[in-house]
């Protein structure tokens, strides 16, 4: 061929394809694009649905604002009608034919995309109308056979969404004239399974997902997929990014999930976006301008460390004239730590009411009590729930809850060493927990930010307006067959309202109760296994982390080391302990609590193993000795095993010192559980060996020497009052 009827040709496909080309590329301007929805109420998820729009800057046009709802349940029965009556409304209205109108729920809706993505995948559609598609028939099974075969996809209409031009849908929806509980959904598939409809509107479903991402029988198939500052919904089975997700039906839940990221609510890159907006600030309130707050205070079972949660209650940073109490106390065990609270510090609330074990009352009944309570106190704006387990330890817990401006907040605490917390990122079939894909990340600090989530329980803070228009009913905590928290919860959700919990500051723990015992004077004394951490903090010197970076050691005899290790109330508590016990040895020589049944230099005494602490005991010389001991005798390394420990009483007129003598140890601790000059006069330790005394032992201090052979030493006269050690003998 010549090169010039080469061209010629060439010529005539470029004239031909040119045209074909640019009607493709011409894109529908999205000014002529509106979204219309139907939201006869302000919901949570009204306002994520407008945040989300807003984000693309969609033009929105909210149908049934004021109205009241008369659609019908239709999660859970067809109903829906309703929403094609105000649309059908609304269109005739509308003149300019070339408007396209997306028609789109948006309580349980995100945008992920905006109107350009929007746009340009509906006119590659190639049909008039196109709506959303769904792998399950619904509501009428059996119009199955009616629908067109596809290729690829779903086979079977969403009325959830849909988008088309203004003329065509006007035809749609000019048939419609059920009622407001209708099924929406019936009406629709009847006009698409109906041939004749179908073409004359031209009605397509977007069945490979590319436009509208229904969830409900697809959750298998969508992930999330971060990119570029920007978070999408993809569809794993078609390989499609959707613009619009919807959790239809009943996965409520895993829209709430997807719109924690969707579309750019947290990236990786830029953390949380959405934290800081709509807060309300209270730095710049006077301390009676504060908002007023009830907080309800459950005990419902034997806890550690009362006494501790209510001064933690003491130190919370909020203006105490603004707060009432409501303490509900089931428990005799925790009768004097409540009343011990209330007379010293009950007149600084506002108001307090205890509710205790006499009224018998239950835990649902109280919690509903206490909602009750600030329901009909017309001041109360805030009621804080908070479960005596729960230590906080951020002082502002209950500012930044406020400043978070949201209907349910709970701040995230977590149990020392676990994954367990205060909230759960996904439910089970049966409404249990389950773990969310984030959850360990969550807990574990990696994602910081505000979650909603299905499950909040022990600590969180409810809005009192909220209380008293969607959570309005009297009995909250109630239901025949879950627990009060997860009753809660389930009612909170049916409600439509969101419930989110903030992991962007620490907050602090909750307690174990499960193996809490109160047969004890002190039981505080015996949770190092439960709970070390409280334990740690309410019993171990707060210095006792300088001594191994080499601060606070001190060596007042040779190989003789000083440090740290109880903290005065620790002393007291076993101190009252053995006293409370009160079965003190003889002194002599004949000891039937040893092996072999003879004391070579006996002491008063009561043993560890006779207040059942022997455990306790061995856990605290591990974790708390055994460092120390490796650090001052290198090369020695001890499981901290021991025969005797016990602790010593001393006094002037009953056993006043111990003569020379070697202990029966590798390494021998001796702390001092009382202090001199106040509890007794005299006393202390004196190694023969080396002409050096310790006679001014300091409270809660630990002498650690050797045991055989180098440290001959005698206990000193102690001259007046009471002085009491505890002593190991480590390493027989």
């Amino acid at each position: 061929m010549r090169a010039s009827s080469l061209l010629l040709c060439f010529g005539i496909f470029f004239h031909v394809l040119l045209p074909l080309t640019n009607s493709k590329e011409q894109q529908t301007p999205k000014e002529k694009l509106l979204v219309v929805t139907v939201a006869t109420k302000e919901t949570d998820g009204f306002r994520r649905f407008m945040r989300s729009a807003k984000n693309f800057n969609y033009t929105v046009k909210v149908l049934g604002r004021g109205q009241k709802w008369s659609g019908g349940d239709y999660m859970t029965a067809p109903g829906g009608g309703q929403k094609v009556r105000l649309l059908k409304a609304a269109l005739e209205a509308m003149k300019d034919e070339e408007k396209i109108i997306l028609f789109i729920d948006s309580y349980d809706v995100v945008f992920a995309s905006g109107p350009k993505e929007l746009l340009k995948k509906f006119q590659q559609a190639r049909h008039k109308v196109v709506f959303s598609s769904e792998s399950l028939i619904w509501p009428d099974r059996h119009l199955e056979d009616k629908h067109p075969h596809v290729r690829e996809g779903n086979r079977f209409l969403g009325s959830g969404g849909f988008i088309g031009y203004l003329p065509n849908i006007k035809e749609m929806v000019a048939d419609w004239t059920g009622e407001n509980n209708e099924s929406d959904q019936l009406f629709f598939t009847k006009t698409y399974i109906n041939p004749e409809k179908r073409k004359s509107i031209n009605i397509t479903l977007d069945n490979r997902c590319r436009l509208f991402q229904n969830l409900h029988g697809a959750l298998d198939e969508v992930v999330l997929k971060f990119e570029d500052g920007r978070v999408r919904a993809r569809n794993v089975l078609y390989d499609t990014l959707p613009v619009i997700i919807h959790g239809n039906g009943p996965t409520k839940l895993q829209i709430n999930y997807l719109g924690n990221y969707i579309p750019k609510v947290w990236t990786f890159e830029t953390g949380c976006t959405v934290c800081h907006e709509d807060l309300r600030p209270l730095t710049a309130l006077k301390e009676s301008e504060y908002p007023l707050v009830m907080i309800g205070i459950f005990i419902q079972q034997p806890t550690p460390f009362v006494t501790m949660f209510f001064d933690r209650l003491l130190k919370l940073q909020y203006p105490k004239n603004r707060l009432k109490l409501l303490i509900y106390n089931q428990e005799p065990h925790h009768e004097q730590h409540v009343s011990s609270f209330l007379q010293g510090h009950g007149s600084l609330y506002q108001d307090v009411k205890v509710i205790g074990p006499e009224e018998e009352m239950d835990g649902a009944a109280s919690r509903n009590h206490g909602l009750n309570m600030c329901r009909q106190d017309k001041d109360c704006e805030y009621f804080f729930s908070l479960d005596i387990q729960v230590v906080l330890k951020n002082e502002d817990t209950l500012k930044i809850a406020i400043e978070q401006n949201l209907p349910i907040i709970a701040p995230m605490i977590t149990r020392a060493g676990r994954l367990w917390s205060n909230f759960w990122g996904a439910l089970s079939a049966e409404g249990y927990y389950a773990r969310s894909e984030d959850y360990v990340d969550i807990v574990q600090g990696r994602r910081l930010g505000v979650w909603n989530v299905p499950y909040v329980s022990s600590v969180f803070l409810v809005k009192a307006s909220l209380l008293r228009s969607e959570l309005s009913d009297y009995e909250l905590f109630n239901s025949h067959i879950l627990d009060p928290d997860m009753a809660f919860c389930h009612n909170v959700r049916n409600k439509g309202v969101f419930m989110y919990v903030t992991n962007m500051h620490t907050f602090g723990r909750i307690l174990s109760t499960e193996n809490y015992q109160t047969s004890h004077l002190h039981n505080d004394l015996w949770q190092i296994f439960e709970n070390p951490v409280d334990w740690e903090e309410r019993y171990i010197h707060k210095n006792y982390s300088h001594i191994l970076k080499g601060k606070l050691m001190e060596t007042p005899c040779p190989d003789v080391y000083w440090f740290p290790l109880f903290t005065d109330i620790a002393c007291n508590h076993i101190v009252e302990e053995m006293e409370h016990f009160g079965k003190w040895s003889g002194g002599g020589n004949v000891d039937k609590r040893i092996q072999g049944g003879y004391e070579n230099v006996p002491t008063i005494d009561i043993h560890m193993n006779q207040v059942g602490y022997e455990k306790e005991w061995h856990k605290l010389l591990l974790d708390y000795i055994a460092p120390i001991t490796e650090k001052m005798y290198p090369g020695y390394y001890t499981k901290a095993q021991f025969e005797l420990a016990f602790v010593v009483r001393y006094k002037p007129d009953e056993q006043p010192y111990l003569r020379p003598h070697h202990d029966a140890s590798t390494f021998t601790i001796n702390i001092a559980l009382n202090e001199v000059g106040l509890d007794y006069q005299g006393g202390g330790c004196r190694f023969l060996r080396y002409n050096c005394s310790v006679q001014a032992p300091r409270k809660g201090w630990a002498l650690m020497h050797p045991g055989r052979l180098t440290h001959y030493h005698e206990g000193l006269p102690t001259t007046a009052g009471v002085r009491y050690i505890a002593v190991s003998f480590v390493d027989p």
